[in-house]
């Protein structure tokens, strides 16, 4: 049997900070070759990836698990309180960067499916895509992977992405979609003056609070059946000008809108240049937009999928997980154009945080569930 807590911490142990992931990835590849897989380095613009396949290459019943090796920075080393790569094990968890987010995750689906091949090899295939470019700008991670994937007639029937999704107890929920994001920076760009003088010039601070404050003031939506309300925030509002007396040339501002399936990126891009260009004839400023969508907003029906993965999780923890569409993105947003895609993972709460860590019996009891998965799936 694979230990899924010896190969967390092998995978903690590799400081892969984004994107230098190539040592985990190596832990993986030599785990996973060792066991039958065939393990593909899919490297991109300098960023690290690893498919690796077990059984017939194009077959009808295809297993996939989807995850990432890399992790956020560390920040100040001083506020741990152990080494964040040494993988100590204390207390009942195990301490470190990446330990919930998500390298337990990797070694519990990888430690599941190197078993099952080896026990009791199914009448089928299983793909497993790792990138280390999910912390980051995520341009040449999973999306590298499935493009190259297409390229050589790989597919997967569904995937299972192995992120944290509990809240506060394992099994509690799980992911069927995700809301969309947008970022949306705005430069208004107005005319310098004195500041006993505003009549001689034109404010762009008074554009952009305007501006920030009718966004801010606006309901997108009031939800939907499995989606919260959408919600938008003004993260930034900056001038540059040091200057108490002097009323600036420009003034920038940027917004994030996370979506529901009311909208999507085109649509509020429009709205936002909407809103921009009132504000603009109203004050005379000129308002520039510039956005960017990380990824629109999904939801795989509850079905087959999700009843498999939910019927794994109720029978190795007795919780139903509550199918939920709630928090970020993930690289789910780029599996959901190839085929149904669910996420389940650990319990969240430490990850990105500082002595981020994880009880070693949920390591053990993801594999359980991720085995359970498997079982079920190709029986």
């Amino acid at each position: 049997m694979t230990d899924p807590v010896d190969l967390t911490a092998a995978l903690v142990r590799c400081p892969s900070v984004t994107p230098e992931a190539e040592s985990a990835l190596e832990v993986l590849s030599a785990v996973l070759s060792e066991a039958g897989f065939t393990c593909t380095r899919v490297d991109r613009n300098g960023t690290p990836n690893l498919f690796a396949r077990w059984g017939e290459k194009g077959h009808p019943k295809s297993f996939g698990f989807n995850g990432h090796a890399d992790v956020v920075p560390v920040g100040d080393v001083s506020d741990w309180s152990t080494p964040p790569f040494a993988a100590e094990i204390r207390d009942g968890h195990l301490w470190g960067r990446g330990a919930v987010d998500m390298k337990s995750g990797v070694a519990a689906f990888v430690a599941a499916a190197v078993d099952v091949v080896r026990q009791d090899p199914p009448d089928g295939a299983l793909l497993i895509t790792i990138t280390g470019d999910e912390e980051g700008d995520a341009t040449d991670g999973t999306v590298a992977l499935l493009d190259w994937m297409a390229d050589q007639g790989e597919a997967m029937s569904v995937c299972l992405v192995g992120e944290p999704t509990c809240p506060n107890e394992m099994g509690e929920m799980m992911k069927i979609g995700r809301r969309g994001s947008i970022t949306a920076w705005f430069t208004a760009r107005g005319v310098q003056g004195h500041a006993a003088y505003p009549h001689r010039a034109k404010n762009p601070v008074t554009a952009i609070a305007m501006l920030a404050a009718r966004l801010s003031a606006a309901q997108l939506d009031n939800g939907t059946e499995h989606f919260d309300a959408s919600t938008l925030v003004v993260t930034t509002i900056e001038t540059g000008n040091p200057a108490t007396n002097v009323i600036p040339a420009a003034c920038r501002a940027t917004v994030n809108i996370r979506f529901n399936d009311c909208h999507s990126g085109r649509s509020l891009t429009d709205w936002l240049q909407t809103e921009a260009s009132a504000v603009a004839q109203e004050t005379g400023v000129a308002i520039e937009l510039q956005t960017r969508v990380s990824g629109e907003c999904f939801l795989t029906p509850p079905g087959p999928l999700s009843d498999l993965v939910a019927k794994a999780v109720e029978a190795e923890t007795g919780r139903r997980p509550e199918l939920s569409t709630s928090g970020g993105t993930s690289d789910a947003r780029f599996m959901k154009d190839y085929c149904p895609v669910v996420e389940f993972g650990l319990v969240g709460q430490t990850m990105h945080a500082v002595d981020e860590r994880v009880p070693v019996d949920q390591i053990r009891k993801l594999k359980a569930i991720y085995s359970r998965m498997l079982a079920e799936y190709f029986h």
